[in-house]
């Protein structure tokens, strides 16, 4: 992989107020860390990181890192983070993570699949990624930006693995053999694409359907209760108010009016 030149500042400030200034004067705050010197923070101009992430091959960035004031010279470094806006995609901060020239590195390259696979190209197969990135151990300078896959061959139910790929030059793939990175899956027949859709449906259809027997459930349970409010209504003491017409109390001062007029009547006939 071929270093890029960039120049740095120091920075002095990491407060908020200092960083927002500093973002607004067109610069963004990094920091360097490794361990070959203490992390240190800087800042670097947006346009020229801006160009420099633009002309990038891949994700996987080395630099020559020019730090002003700095008696040790250009420090070798990774890329190592770089933080967007999620609104307007301008960059926030970025990570450099500095290396030795002589010390092997890990990184992650990206797969690339080179031609058109035949189980795609005459089967009507999907070319599947299983792997995007694989894991690179290799001097800086030695870092490739791709891994590039033929893909040509490849039959539908076939995969390439990790075993299979070859490697780059003083580079060292890491992880295991068996593994597959990129295969060729069978198409979809239209009765598998309805199968997966009555599949999918089914559950909802189950859900609406229990939802159902609870509400019924619910019902029949309503009715008991219901009667059950009706029967309480029974209870002649809970009626007795109700019967406002003839109340026992009212009906006891008319019969004594009645008993009195009959002894009056009873005392004029002697």
């Amino acid at each position: 992989m071929k270093s890029v030149a960039l120049k740095a500042y120091p920075r002095t400030s990491a407060r908020r107020l200092a960083v927002k200034r500093l973002r607004a004067s067109g610069r963004v705050p990094a920091t360097i860390y490794g361990r070959i010197n203490q992390p240190q923070n800087l800042e670097v101009q947006l346009r020229e990181l801006q160009d420099l992430i633009h002309n990038a091959h891949s994700e996987n960035l080395l630099v020559d890192l020019a730090v002003e004031g700095d008696h040790n010279g250009k420090r070798l470094a990774l890329v190592q983070d770089v933080q967007h806006n999620p609104l307007t995609g301008k960059v926030l901060h970025i990570d450099f993570h500095e290396v030795a020239e002589n010390e092997q590195v890990t990184v992650n390259v990206p797969v690339e699949a080179i031609g058109e696979a035949a189980g795609v190209k005459t089967g009507g197969g999907v070319l599947e990624h299983v792997r995007f990135k694989l894991k690179v151990r290799a001097l800086p300078k030695d870092l490739p930006d791709s891994i590039n896959v033929d893909v040509t061959a490849l039959e539908i139910g076939k995969s390439i693995h990790i075993g299979e790929i070859p490697v780059p030059a003083n580079c060292e793939i890491l992880g295991s053999k068996e593994a597959p990175v990129l295969t060729v899956a069978a198409p979809v027949t239209e009765e598998e694409a309805a199968a997966a859709e009555a599949a999918a449906v089914a559950p909802g259809a189950g859900e609406v359907e229990m939802i159902k027997e609870k509400k019924e459930e619910g019902e029949a349970g309503a009715a008991p209760a219901a009667a059950g409010k009706k029967d309480e209504k029974v209870p002649a003491d809970k009626k007795a108010p109700a019967d406002k017409k003839a109340p026992a109390e009212k009906k006891a001062p008319a019969e004594k009016g009645a008993e009195k007029g009959g002894e009056k009547a009873a005392e004029k006939k002697k």
